[in-house]
Formats: structure tokens, sequence, C-alpha cells
């Protein structure tokens, strides 16, 4: 009976051993897959954010242009043979390339701009030529103030009725549109002069939404009293913002690419 137990004491060892050996080699072998596929995932986050450095500091080309959104540059990034990704600025005092005064309801105004249009977009040439079609977004950040000029009488005409100058005083204000992000969208030419240097040329719109406006009128005669000024400024008001100036924004510009 004590040789039965010793045998069956010693089988018992042969398998704990043998299993715990099986138990060893799993383990080794987990962590042996475990440390390839993190090393195979460190080195692929790796290789993918150097990607994206190398991409974001390497641009395909830079370009300065001028137009009716003001002047200003942009840097291109190649997404592919066709696409390229698009940011740049342009800003500036345009009010004289863009007509320097107009009209709202018989009262002719003088405008006076500051713009600043940052932008981010997409430029595409679908038929891989010289013909692209741009997409993208403007973040306005465009001053526009305006300044009444009276009518050779020397009269503002305001809500059907005419008011002399003399006595409403000065009439200014400013605009702004409501969109703090407008659309925009263009169709151009890019044609390359060598193998570096480019031109370009677009023409599109950008939807600025609608406009709200402020106007003051101050003066000192005492023909007319302030609150009687307040309700022509209320009316001026109005009907600027029925004229919506520039809601939708020309674009129109011009401009030269260097390629890398």
């Amino acid at each position: 009976m004590k040789k039965f137990q010793l045998a069956l004491l010693a089988t018992a060892l042969v398998s704990t051993g043998a299993m715990a050996n099986t138990v060893t080699d799993a383990a080794g072998s987990l962590l042996k897959g475990t440390t390839k596929a993190v090393t195979n995932t460190g080195s692929a986050i790796v290789n993918g954010a150097g990607t994206f450095v190398k991409t974001a500091t390497k641009p395909a080309a830079i370009s300065a242009e001028v137009g009716t959104l003001g002047y200003g540059a942009n840097i291109a990034w190649g997404a592919n043979e066709t696409t390229e990704v698009v940011a740049g600025w342009t800003g500036g005092d345009i009010a004289k390339a863009i007509n320097d005064n107009f009209d709202a309801k018989g009262v002719n105004y003088q405008l006076d701009t500051r713009f600043s249009n940052p932008y981010l977009g997409v430029q595409v040439r679908p038929a891989a030529n010289w013909f692209t079609i741009g997409t993208g977004i403007i973040i306005p950040d465009n001053k526009l103030e305006v300044k009444a000029n009276p009518n050779s009488d020397g009269t503002y005409h305001i809500g059907g009725e005419d008011y002399s100058q003399s006595d409403v005083g000065v009439l200014e204000g400013k605009l702004e549109h409501r969109n703090k992000v407008a659309p925009y969208l263009t169709v151009g030419f890019r044609p390359n002069i060598d193998k570096n240097w480019g031109v370009f040329g677009e023409v599109g719109a950008a939807y600025l939404g609608q406009v709200d406006a402020t106007v003051t009128a101050t003066g000192a005669s005492a023909n007319m009293s302030q609150a009687q000024r307040d309700e022509l400024a209320a009316q001026a008001e109005k009907d600027l913002e029925d004229k919506n100036y520039l809601k939708v924004l020309p674009i129109a510009k011009l401009g030269v690419t260097y390629r890398f």
C-alpha cells in the first residue's frame, strides 16, 4: 500500500510539472505576441505621425493673391495628384475695388472697409488639367463702416421724405454679416509657367448671410430733436438691412504660385 501511494505521488508530481511547463510556454508565447503587437502598433503610430509631420511641414505650393476679398497668401498641401488642401488669408481695405459707395432706399452711402478673411478649402482639378474647382469655408472678420452722402440739394431721402442735412446731422454707422462661417465656391484656371512657377485666376462667390446695421444721426440743429434723429437713424438701419449689402460676396482673384 505504501509503495502504491509513493507511485501515485510521483505520478502527480510529474503531471504537475508538465502542466507548469505548458502554462509557462503559453504565457511566454502570449507575452511574446503581445510585445510584438505593441511594437508594431507603436511603429505604425510613429510612422503615421512622421508622415503627417512631413506632409504638414512640406507643403506642395505657396501662392500670393489679390482680389475682391483683399490681398493675401495661401499654402497648399497635395492630397493626391488632382486634389490639394488650401489654407490662406486675405484682407485689407478693398472698398474702392468693390465700389466704395452704394444706394439703399434713396440714400447714398460711402463705404469704408477693413477685411480679414482666413479660409480653409479644397482645390480640385477634375479633369487633371488647368481647370479647377475650389470649395471651403471663410471665417469672416470684416469691418464695414458707412457714412451717408447728402443729395445735391443738401437733403437725405429717408422713409420717402426729404430731410435737411443741417437738421439730421451726420448719418453714419456700421454693417455686420450674421454668418460667422461663410461657405464659398469658385471655378478657375491654374496653368504652370515652368516646373515651379504658375499663375491662377478664380471667380465665384461666398455666402455671408443677412446684414445687421447700426446707424446713428448726430446733429446740433434746434429744428430737430434727438428723438426725431433717432427715428430717422432707425429707418436708415431698416433700409440698409433690407438692402442686404454683400449678402453674397462676389469672388474674383488673380495670383501667382510657386510649387516645390
